[in-house]
């Protein structure tokens, strides 16, 4: 049992300092539009931990998060005996330590650097609570939402007439909020995430603040890399192609524009691929060596250890990138639109089924309105919607291949939901108010 008389005691404590905090932060927000919905997101995002915690102890019995707990209270306790044992211990780097064995022995993720990080993250937090696990979780939740929210501005600055929207799709899509809300990697990296977009579009795109913006893209580019790399290897290819469309949008004269418009796609999509090579250079898991055969056995697995009757099958592949490709339209189509309603064989199914069945609705309608030519069209000549497309495309590929079972579908796939949602917003408003939305429009 790690949610303990404890929790109770002192999470509505902490929940009073954070809201002080808040309710201050959010005095300081000058946009009444955005400023509105900076205490509700925030809300959701404590509910969504809380309930992480208490469905994962009461419902699953236990899971990773009471794993990363314990290996932090571990660590807690190391510091306790001896500051130089702690720090040791903390900053681990796999290897047998002789005399901290007696620690080592009792985490099985000491050698595993991306948990490693995420027991570093709650250790520091630990000390700052305590060692509650709620509370902990809660400050993981915080923590994220700094990012969420840091994206959320982002895409304001972008289309600010979407503000509505925009909360929907980042703020309110339950699986994020649930997922994205405990103390587990996907909190971590889906908070970091939103700030790499907020810095990679401050520094590369409206160019301004340059330097704090690099810095704040490069530390949020490290808790990804640190924790789960593939995410940074599907934001890079999109990102360096919306920065070189973007410089090639800014060129006055038209046709040197279209000469340019296909080099700076290449160029774009080379710097990604020298990245994404460099990024995973050595690495067993994600080298582009390797990829596709650890593909194969990562879905092998996860398919075989799924018990409850919610494996998926997109088709047959070996391993190599041609049979990859050739069941790339499947693993699209399983991690943005299934699990189907008739495919729900639990709550938290049903909630994935709900939200799919949503983005089908909305893909539906702007398809059927405009045609899907059209929208590609559309698409390609607006860059963040290039940008969102395409991240959201490449991402759902490669969860689509590598998870096996919407269990695990529905928690990997969370990076990409609201980038798509707020695509398909963005489309729809489009369509129904094309003038206003150039008018407001910083990347048209």
């Amino acid at each position: 049992m790690y949610i303990t008389l404890a929790d109770l005691l002192l999470t509505p404590i902490y929940l009073i300092i954070i809201y002080v905090i808040a309710f201050r932060f959010k005095a300081s927000i000058k946009t009444k539009n955005i400023r509105r919905y900076f205490i509700p997101a925030l809300t959701v995002k404590i509910i969504g931990s809380i309930a992480f915690g208490l469905i994962f102890q009461f419902y699953y019995g236990g899971g990773d998060t009471s794993e990363y707990f314990y290996h932090a209270k571990v660590v807690m306790s190391a510091f306790e005996n001896s500051f130089s044992d702690g720090i040791r211990l903390f900053f681990g780097d796999g290897n047998r330590i002789l005399d901290l064995l007696p620690y080592i022995k009792k985490m099985n993720w000491y050698r595993s650097s991306t948990e490693y990080f995420v027991v570093r993250a709650a250790t520091v937090f630990g000390f700052l609570c305590f060692g509650n696990y709620t509370v902990i979780s809660l400050l993981f939740a915080v923590s994220s939402f700094t990012g969420i929210w840091a994206m959320y501005k982002t895409f304001i600055k972008i289309h600010p007439s979407l503000y509505k929207e925009f909360a929907i799709a980042i703020f309110f899509i339950p699986s994020v909020f649930f997922w994205g809300s405990g103390l587990m990697k996907d909190t971590l990296t889906i908070g970091a995430l939103g700030w790499l977009f907020y810095g990679f579009y401050g520094a590369l795109v409206e160019k301004r603040n340059i330097l704090r913006n690099i810095i704040i893209s490069f530390f949020a580019a490290y808790v990804i890399y640190s924790v789960k790399v593939y995410i940074l290897l599907s934001f890079l290819p999109p990102a360096a192609l919306w920065v070189f469309i973007e410089n090639n949008n800014r060129i006055k004269n038209k046709s040197l524009r279209l000469i340019l418009k296909p080099i700076f796609i290449v160029f774009g999509f080379g710097i990604a691929l020298i990245g994404a090579t460099t990024l995973t250079e050595g690495n067993a898991n994600y080298d582009l060596d390797n990829i596709g055969e650890r593909t194969r056995i990562n879905s092998l697995y996860l398919s075989e250890q799924q018990a409850s009757g919610s494996a998926y099958h997109i088709g047959t592949f070996d391993g190599s990138i041609g049979s990859m490709i050739a069941v790339a339209p499947q693993a699209i189509i399983v991690s943005l639109y299934r699990p189907f309603i008739w495919e729900v064989r639990s709550p938290i199914m049903a909630l994935s089924a709900l939200e799919a069945m949503m983005f089908i609705y909305l893909t539906f309608v702007i398809i059927r309105k405009i045609g899907l030519f059209k929208m590609i069209k559309i698409i390609s000549t607006k860059p963040i919607l290039t940008f969102c497309m395409v991240f959201s495309l490449v991402f759902a590929f490669g969860v689509g291949t590598n998870s096996g079972n919407f269990g695990t579908l529905v928690r990997y796939k969370i990076p990409l939901m609201p980038f798509y949602l707020s695509a398909l917003y963005i489309m729809q408003a489009y369509l129904k108010r094309p003038k206003k939305l150039r008018r407001f429009a910083v990347t048209a």
